[in-house]
């Protein structure tokens, strides 16, 4: 059993950038006070917000103006995606629809499935990728039904890169396909690590994804795009937000993603490398198949099943082995449910394991990971008696 633990699920959460960290200490003593006060203590909460708005917005290169504190990149993705759906569904004739890709996130699905409204889905290749011939397809059938009343499209859903297997979108040659359709950018997986795709008219993105707080989500919205607040208003700094602004939280959230941008022409490379590497061995393992795209793919996500073996087991038992992994597929308190987005991929959904590096994680705990793989696996094998 290691005795130093290597944490393997940055995916789920990057441990907090140094950056983040003095940004964050120094910000509490400051930026305390409510930014819509006239008084001193509030100018410069004010202050400090704006701050933080104008260094993601430099960092992402976007406008100012078209960047929103959120409480979450759950909250973001649910703003973005509804408040496109509401700003394009009470014009125009036809049955309001929305259209998303099958492998999006679980708050895409919850949040288009709330609207009540019909929801269409966009199949995908079996390296979870989303082509124009399939979103061009599904859009067609909306708005030119076989059967049936035709429907207006009144948002398109296609994430930057997915969360468990890493493939990457073409997102904008996507924007391109759909003309005056707005298309909604899932980039909580994607964004310090890759420069954020054009085409989009609202995004999101999550803070603790690249070494920022937990509790700061990124809601992007386009200038000119049309956007309706989805949810009731609030008397904020911000008219797309609501509640009070986490102003320590935000900058530091800033100040990690202006580091993360700074360091990825180097660190990216060495986590491909990394993950190329898994990639490699991985495959080597009798029945264990390597998921996602190998090339278009996020740099340090890698994604693998393993027929025969129980999920939860192998997560458990790299777990107290000193390895902390996730697994792709969606986890609940205590167990571990079916993938939809490797179910929609039609790859191999057994013994799912995600593994995503860390900016320090070190390559010597990931040989180690590596060379006890082949191990664990044939011991829980061995377990169900094969």
């Amino acid at each position: 059993m290691s005795t130093t633990r290597a944490h393997l699920d940055a995916a789920s959460s990057e441990p907090l950038h140094p950056a983040a960290r003095e940004t964050l200490l120094a910000a509490l003593d400051h930026g305390w006070a409510d930014p819509r006060r006239l008084h001193h203590e509030g100018r410069r909460a004010r202050l400090l917000l704006d701050n933080a708005r104008e260094a993601v917005a430099e960092s992402l290169d976007v406008r100012p103006d078209e960047v929103t504190f959120t409480a979450s990149g759950t909250e973001a993705v649910h703003r973005g995606l509804l408040g496109l759906h509401r700003g394009r569904g009470t014009s125009g004739g036809g049955t309001p629809t929305l259209v998303h890709s099958a492998v999006e996130h679980s708050a895409v699905l919850h949040a288009a499935r709330w609207t009540g409204d019909p929801v269409r889905e966009v199949p995908v290749t079996r390296t979870g990728r989303v082509t124009g011939e399939a979103l061009s397809g599904v859009v067609d059938e909306v708005l030119r039904p076989a059967g049936g009343p035709t429907g207006r499209v009144t948002v398109a859903a296609v994430q930057h890169a997915n969360h468990e297997v890493g493939t990457v979108h073409d997102v904008a040659g996507l924007a391109d396909l759909l003309g005056d359709v707005p298309l909604f950018v899932d980039a909580c997986a994607s964004t310090g690590r890759l420069p954020l795709p054009r085409g989009w008219a609202a995004a999101a993105a999550s803070a603790h994804k690249w070494g920022g707080p937990a509790g700061v989500g990124l809601l992007l919205v386009r200038k000119g795009a049309r956007w309706r607040n989805p949810f009731p208003a609030d008397d904020r700094v911000d008219e797309r937000g609501t509640g009070f602004e986490n102003v320590p939280a935000a900058l530091a959230a800033a100040a990690a993603l202006q580091a993360v941008v700074a360091e990825r022409d180097t660190l990216g490379p060495a986590q491909a490398a990394l993950v190329d590497r898994v990639r490699a061995v991985a495959a080597t393992v009798p029945d264990v198949e390597v998921v996602g795209d190998p090339v278009d793919r996020l740099p340090h996500l890698v994604t693998f099943s393993c027929l025969y073996v129980d999920g939860e087991a192998l997560v458990t038992e790299l777990d107290r082995r000193g390895f902390g992994v996730a697994s792709g597929s969606a986890c609940t308190a205590s167990t571990l449910r079916p993938s939809h987005v490797l179910a929609a991929m039609g790859v191999l959904t057994h013994g799912n394991v995600r593994l995503s590096l860390a900016r320090d994680t070190d390559p010597g705990q990931v040989e180690e990971l590596l060379r006890v793989l082949p191990e664990v696996v044939a011991t829980l094998r061995g377990r169900v008696g094969l």
